[in-house]
């Protein structure tokens, strides 16, 4: 008895030192970034990512490291990490925002008003905050239905019944915002450019001439993934990515030149 006991403790001690053992990694790392080691830093916010899992706070730090390191690329990519585990996660977008606005040539967003306001307000709270809001507004509306089929004077079943058409569009509207930020967070078809320039091509293969280019692409640029492609027959065998631009133009990059998101 007293020897299954004492497994019984061994195995909750290694339980519980599993989350120390992670808060020790990332403690370490911030020792590393505030004493200006920056390669070390972010080292030690990939392991720590590796122990702990998606973490908004630690792509954030992991992102200013990469930035104090020039490389942007990397830096950018690991911002939009951090928003896509929190949307609401302000430095993070205004850090991103920062590092963009000092990149040249870079792609102009083509998208409408509407798509932009959409994920304007996405960005508001987290998946978990819009769930919470449909849900509470769900019972407004129960309550708006049960003040229209009950109320005794006709003011009162108006206000029932009109006040229900808006809560209603409400609630389908934020459901839209919780379901649009819970699959933004696991949705991997974007990626950024982490080489200091890439060329997008006409065709999946290493350009053969200048008819083969369409465009050099800067570090730091957004794309969309649609479809890659293994191409055996090139000499380095790379992957590449039918990607787009701005939801418009399509071409191919070499898929060691970017990174996904």
């Amino acid at each position: 008895m007293n020897s299954i006991i004492r497994h019984i403790i061994i195995a909750m001690a290694g339980l519980l030192a599993l989350p120390a053992a992670a808060l020790s990694t990332g403690q370490r790392a911030d020792s590393a970034y505030n004493e200006e080691n920056f390669r070390q830093a972010a080292q030690l916010y990939t392991e720590a990512l590796a122990e702990s899992g998606p973490d908004a706070l630690f792509y954030y730090n992991l992102g200013n490291s990469y930035y104090r390191l020039g490389n942007v690329g990397r830096a950018i990519a690991n911002y939009e990490r951090a928003l896509k585990v929190d949307p609401s996660f302000d430095d993070a977008r205004t850090n991103r925002d920062f590092v963009l606005s000092r990149i040249d040539n870079l792609p102009e967003d083509d998208s409408t008003f509407l798509n932009n306001l959409h994920h304007s307000i996405i960005a508001w709270a987290s998946p978990n905050v819009w769930a919470i809001s449909a849900a509470l507004l769900f019972v407004l509306l129960l309550v708006m239905v049960g003040i229209y089929i009950f109320g005794n004077g006709v003011m009162l079943r108006k206000t029932g019944f009109f006040g229900g058409i808006i809560v209603l569009a409400l609630t389908i509207y934020v459901m839209v915002l919780a379901y649009s930020s819970a699959s933004g967070s696991t949705d991997h078809s974007q990626a950024v450019v982490i080489v200091p320039v890439t060329n997008l091509n006409t065709v999946p293969r290493t350009p053969k001439s200048t008819s083969d280019k369409i465009i050099p692409m800067p570090e730091g640029a957004r794309l969309q993934i649609i479809d890659s492609l293994a191409t055996p027959g090139d000499r380095q065998a790379a992957k590449w990515y039918d990607v787009k631009i701005n939801n418009s133009s399509r071409a191919w990059v070499n898929a060691s030149h970017v990174e996904r998101i």
